[in-house]
């Protein structure tokens, strides 16, 4: 992860979520296919935060654009794929907190505002998740997300004026807490 520092136009794609909770590590997921297939410019920050609390204030407020990726208890089948911008995620009523590892991100959207800094912009891409029990691996649902979840990054980042490149030959995904199982799909990607 690099440590962030505020630069102009510096942009944070972050992943939300514990690896060991199922479909709960799509945005380390995420994260890992992106490092794997894709360059960035210098100012592209792709951090993998697992599951920050309050302290992603800490992480957010010196980036001018924010990308979040995590599952999102919303309506639909398992595998779809929800976006959400700054606006619409400052509307939403808080929630109580069920525990210290949610990661309270329109709190810390908030909190950094608070002090004068923070992210202009803001982008979730969020999937449904099938199943949150302690497991390891993606659901095939939304493993078969992952490439609409990318697109849509890739998608914010050409628009922050950012644009990603594909590898010349990309890696498999360095899914480190799957030990000696594959990432489903990732065969296909390749």
């Amino acid at each position: 992860m690099k440590n962030v520092e505020r630069k102009e136009g510096w942009i944070g794609v972050i992943g939300l979520g514990n690896v060991l909770m199922g479909d709960d590590a799509f945005g380390p997921y995420v994260i890992q296919v992106l490092e794997a297939e894709y360059e960035f410019p210098e100012r592209v920050a792709l951090m993998d935060l697992g599951t920050p609390s309050l302290d992603l204030a800490t992480y957010i407020e010196d980036l001018e654009v924010l990308i979040i990726l995590d599952s999102v208890g919303a309506d639909g089948p398992p595998g779809s794929v929800r976006t959400y911008r700054r606006d619409e995620l400052l509307r939403r009523p808080l929630e109580p907190r069920t525990n210290a590892h949610e990661p309270g991100l329109k709190e810390a959207l908030l909190v950094s505002e608070f002090r004068g800094r923070g992210p202009r912009e803001a982008l979730f891409v969020g999937v449904v998740p099938e199943q949150t029990s302690t497991s390891v691996g993606l659901s095939e649902a939304v493993s078969a997300a992952i490439p609409r979840a990318v697109e849509e990054v890739l998608r914010e980042l050409r628009r922050q004026g950012a644009a990603g490149r594909r590898r010349r030959r990309p890696q498999p995904p360095r899914v480190w807490w799957e030990g000696e199982r594959a990432m489903p799909g990732a065969e296909a990607r390749r």
